[in-house]
């Protein structure tokens, strides 16, 4: 089974997480994957959307923890890292629909979406802090930016988790809906249906305030991430993690 999948139906490229056993949690042949298809596709002028889905009752579980333990990123060339700068530089409209769990990864890539469509069951959470480590992906940027300093630091210093309603409320989704995959097809025909360099002029405009910025701290949090991963507080709290997971 491949477990990233890659649809082509006319100017609409669709990426499906197909890891459904593991709730989807991203490995680094998965990471490699997902930045080979981002580069074509930001290369192919073909191409005017990319929509980002998964397979099964969850978005994704974030990093494979075992991944992590056995291989930790050891700097900016490592698969995870090259896969955040291909999310954050993507010329083209980014559509996601989430489902189920997004934890961590699943959901600081929404930040780099331009539309994300959520079915009412989608569950969001980034418990970093929970693992030992720090945030990613420039949310430490972003998500302050969208719903406040204080909302921001409670959820990420408590890695507490928010729902479909509130992820809508707070602006990190548009749509909330029972068909959330046909919304968003729906929208990704739409947008495909425009100029194509018109929507990538305009993307490249609605960026441009923070995109510098952005990269800035992605790779500050890169770093940090990349010590705290080799903390001996980072193998303790991924310990306590999987044997939480292994019990239940």
């Amino acid at each position: 089974m491949d477990e990233i999948l890659a649809t082509r139906d006319g100017a609409i490229l669709s990426i499906t997480l197909n890891r459904p056993q593991k709730m989807n949690a991203i490995n680094r042949s998965m990471y490699g994957e997902l930045v080979r298809i981002f580069r074509e596709a930001a290369g192919d002028f073909g191409v005017r959307v990319l929509v980002m889905r998964a397979e099964g009752t969850n978005f994704t579980a974030g990093n494979d923890i075992h991944d992590f333990i056995d291989a930790p990123p050891t700097g900016p060339e490592s698969e995870g890292f090259q896969f955040l700068q291909e999310l954050h530089n993507f010329p083209k409209p980014l559509i996601a629909v989430v489902q189920g769990n997004a934890v961590g990864i699943g959901t600081t890539m929404l930040l780099h979406c331009d539309v994300v469509f959520a079915t009412p069951t989608a569950k969001f959470s980034m418990p970093f802090v929970s693992l030992g480590l720090v945030p990613e992906a420039g949310s430490s940027y972003l998500f302050p930016q969208l719903v406040g300093y204080q909302r921001a630091a409670r959820i990420f210093l408590t890695g507490e988790s928010f729902d479909s309603s509130q992820a809508r409320e707070m602006g990190l989704v548009t749509i909330v809906a029972d068909d959330a995959q046909a919304q968003g097809e729906t929208m990704a025909k739409k947008i495909a249906a425009q100029p194509p360099t018109a929507i990538i002029n305009t993307k490249a405009l609605l960026k441009s305030r923070s995109h510098d910025a952005i990269s800035a701290v992605m790779q500050v949090e890169g770093e940090l991430f990349r010590l705290a991963l080799q903390s001996d507080e980072a193998m303790e709290a991924f310990m306590k993690f999987t044997a939480s997971k292994e019990k239940s």
